[in-house]
């Protein structure tokens, strides 16, 4: 079977987000910056945090921590504009809840939903979940990775900026005492989202150090279990937190650890799309607890073709309980570049 990187059409930035629309978010931070909190204040938000009881939120936090490679591209993520324009393009998907990100990345969206609003009556974020992250300081490859300090969206400016919630990040490494200062500042984290009203996404890793000085995440189900325990006893409260987790062959133990929901993150970049829907179709298959994702890198670039087919399949196990076969049918049916080539040639004769 061919893999989805291999028949979905090339992506062109442009067509998503021309380079006028992005040269005029500089415009906005420079002459109207007060446009951020007027949009924060139209954007129509939902009711009630999902629709269904499930969740799939595009995550665009890794520049902060400064990781910007895709497989063999080093700078893939370090394009702001390839960036913010395949996080429109999947937003095009209507069962696409909405964004996690970190400050500077929801004001410009913010920003585009202003300059969207202008021309339209509506905007692409009415209706979506916005997600702010709290803590990017333990940046990739320095000495205090594992001191992860709050240096993101604080619990009060998501309040201000009408957000839906606010997401944060323990890796507990048992032989450096910083994973256990960065635990007690989600605990922190976790107790003024509540004192919001804010639900908190609380990204809970057991890791070890590699070889080559970095870190690879437990992703066996005895750490998993182990980090749904002390995750769900963090702060004064658990009504309002959600899991995120990577995924394990033993997923059913991990279910049976908690009873808070949920969310599947997405992990490493992989050149097969197949596998990360595999993954989650098998996730949701084991637990009730497994209520969605949390997915950035294998859901944005997909290879280089277009990431919205992806989308729709990753949308589809989640929201209409697709099984895996119908969701690779979704990125089977996506257009091919070849045809994409040669629909253009048409329309242009």
């Amino acid at each position: 079977m061919a893999t989805a990187a291999l028949v979905a059409r090339e992506f062109v930035a442009e067509e998503s987000l021309s380079r006028q629309t992005f040269e005029e978010i500089t415009e906005v931070r420079v002459n109207r910056p007060q446009a951020v909190e007027q949009e924060a204040r139209k954007r129509r938000q939902r009711r009630r945090l999902t629709r269904d009881g499930r969740l799939v939120l595009v995550a665009l936090d890794h520049p902060a921590r400064g990781v910007t490679r895709i497989r063999e591209d080093e700078l893939a993520l370090g394009n702001r504009h390839e960036l913010l324009a395949r996080t429109l393009r999947v937003l095009a998907d209507p069962d696409l809840d909405g964004v996690v990100a970190t400050a500077d990345i929801l004001e410009e969206l913010l920003i585009l939903s202003h300059l969207a609003r202008r021309k339209h009556r509506g905007s692409f974020l009415d209706g979506r979940v916005l997600v702010g992250t709290m803590n990017r300081g333990g940046l990739a490859g320095t000495a205090f990775e594992m001191d992860d300090r709050f240096t993101g969206c604080t619990a009060a400016r998501l309040a201000e900026l009408q957000c839906d919630g606010g997401k944060m990040l323990y890796r507990l490494d048992a032989e450096d005492a910083a994973s256990g200062r960065t635990i007690a500042a989600c605990a922190e984290a976790v107790n003024a989202l509540r004192r919001h009203r804010l639900p908190a996404f609380l990204e809970a890793l057991g890791v070890a150090r590699s070889p080559d000085g970095g870190y690879r995440a437990m992703d066996d189900a005895v750490m998993l279990v182990k980090s749904c325990g002390i995750a769900a006893g963090l702060g004064e409260s658990s009504t309002h937190v959600w899991l995120k987790l990577p995924y394990c062959a033993d997923f059913a133990a991990v279910g049976q650890a908690t009873t808070l929901p949920i969310l599947l993150l997405g992990g490493p970049a992989r050149a097969n799309p197949r596998d990360t829907l595999s993954d989650f179709a098998s996730a949701i298959a084991s637990s009730p607890r497994v209520r969605g994702a949390i997915i950035g890198r294998n859901l944005l670039f997909p290879g280089p073709g277009d990431p919205l087919p992806m989308c729709r399949a990753l949308t589809a196990i989640v929201h209409r309980g697709s099984t895996l076969h119908e969701a690779v049918r979704i990125l089977e049916a996506a257009p091919s570049a070849e045809s994409a080539r040669k629909a253009k040639r048409r329309r242009a004769q």
